[in-house]
């Protein structure tokens, strides 16, 4: 039996050496697959039972090729922001279709995150798989809920419609002459009597009140996008140094629950020198505007539906710089952030898994939260074309987190996990497994003449 056994010991060399080929040539074909694992053939030998002394039965060998899931690959930078790789533990979610885990549908798990958006806003990587994620509710809230699978839906980026931008700063860059002459009215202004204040001067267009000795204006956005004007009135003091300021919307029936627009009042002092002293300045700060849905109170006008707002004017910290000068009273300039309804230009998805959306009036939203899957032993998946895994009994069950939460890893934008594949170290398994094949050959050729030996001599 010894010549036999060594003949289906050769048999079982050519087998197995066949199988190690069949994953090195895997390898190589897919050294340039985004997020591929590599696979490894370990051998074992068989060893059978000696029937007496003096003989022996060769068992031959056995491949077990396995692939190194856990394998972290390197990452390589792209141009694509929806171009996602993990760096540490985890895996995408990914499913088939764009409803997801709709109706039973059973998730994989891939690290190829080439994702794009498709023509419906979807993101889908290059085998046809969407990412799945925590999505915004209406509100803009996100809940995560790592228990319940049902709770991940197909991340979009292309169904955000537009956003507003509301003002919440403005900043003010202008000179005032200190040659200016006192006026007549300075010794009676008072914001709080109309006939005595710059705001009632403004809103009659110049037949009520008292005329400003300077005026600049600033246009600032409310919750819903709209552009509001706002009027800076300023007329030099009887006190040295100093100037009344008012601010008033234009036109006044923007806001109610005040006299004439007028949204704030007080006065700018100044040092000797010009700068603006900002502990004798009493104008400026949170400018507060209540809800237009407000009984009492500076208020937006009740027929605008808006929410309450509040500006910070800003006179004296960067990018504002109000002088005192012997030169023309002049605006440099104003700087005010917000803008109008805004469209999608573009996403970027953070460390952490949120997808956050730019938008062209400067605004952004987070619309998403990408969910990784760890597994208790990631080396016990089950591959699948397309490059994504299915959960076995070995690999455990899936759990869902957030990136960088208790042993995920974080996700890195505009990058892809490159092939586990060393194209050197396989090309030398190619030839140490070409020579044992040959030499397993060689077995049945040797055995094969012993027999052919011993039947020419029973002959």
């Amino acid at each position: 039996m010894s010549i036999n056994s060594a003949l289906l010991s050769g048999v079982a060399g050519l087998i197995s050496n066949s199988a190690a080929l069949g994953a090195i040539s895997d390898n190589i074909a897919n050294s340039n697959t985004v997020g591929y694992k590599q696979n490894e053939t370990e051998f074992e030998d068989l060893v059978t039972a000696t029937a007496s002394a003096g003989s022996y039965n060769s068992g031959g060998v056995q491949a077990d090729v396995s692939q190194l899931i856990n394998q972290q690959g390197q990452l390589q930078s792209t141009n694509s922001p929806t171009d996602l790789a993990i760096s540490g533990n985890g895996f995408f979610v990914v499913t088939p279709s764009a409803s997801g885990t709709a109706g039973g549908i059973t998730p994989s798990f891939t690290r190829a995150g080439s994702f794009t958006a498709n023509s419906a806003g979807d993101l889908v990587n290059t085998a046809g798989y969407y990412l799945q994620g925590w999505v915004a509710n209406a509100q803009g809230v996100i809940t995560t809920d790592p228990s319940d699978l049902t709770k991940l839906s197909t991340i979009n980026i292309d169904d955000v419609g537009t956003i507003p931008n509301p003002t919440t700063e403005a900043s003010l860059n202008a000179n005032l002459n200190s040659a200016q002459a006192v006026s007549a009215g300075a010794t009676n202004w008072n914001a709080a009597v109309p006939a005595d204040s710059m705001a009632a001067y403004t809103a009659s267009n110049g037949t009520t009140g008292l005329p400003p000795d300077y005026t600049t204006q600033f246009t600032v956005y409310d919750a819903q996008g709209g552009a509001h004007t706002f009027q800076l009135d300023l007329m030099k003091s009887t006190t040295a140094n100093t100037w009344n300021a008012e601010v008033v919307a234009v036109p006044a029936s923007d806001v109610q629950g005040t006299a004439n627009g007028l949204i704030e009042s007080g006065q700018i002092a100044f040092n000797p020198n010009g700068t603006i002293n900002a502990a004798g300045t009493t104008l400026g700060g949170s400018l507060s505007i209540g809800p237009s849905t407000a009984a009492t109170g500076l208020a937006w006008s009740s027929t605008s539906g808006l929410p309450a707002q509040t500006i910070n004017l800003n006179l004296t910290g960067s990018p504002a710089s109000v002088t005192q000068y012997d030169s023309a009273s002049v605006t440099n300039s104003t700087t005010v952030d917000g803008g109008p309804a805004g469209t999608l230009t573009g996403v970027d998805v953070q460390s952490d898994g949120n997808v956050v959306a730019s938008f062209s009036n400067g605004a952004s939203k987070t619309i998403a939260e990408v969910a990784l899957a760890t597994f208790n032993n990631a080396d016990g998946l089950t591959s699948q074309s397309g490059d994504v895994f299915q959960q076995t009994i070995a690999s455990g069950t899936a759990t869902f987190k957030t990136p960088g939460e208790a042993g995920s890893g974080t996700i890195q934008s505009s990058a892809l996990e490159s092939s586990t594949v060393d194209l050197s170290t396989q090309f030398t398994g190619l030839i140490i497994t070409q020579r044992a094949y040959e030499a397993s050959s060689k077995i049945i050729t040797t055995a094969d003449q012993m027999l052919e030996s011993l039947i020419n001599e029973i002959q």
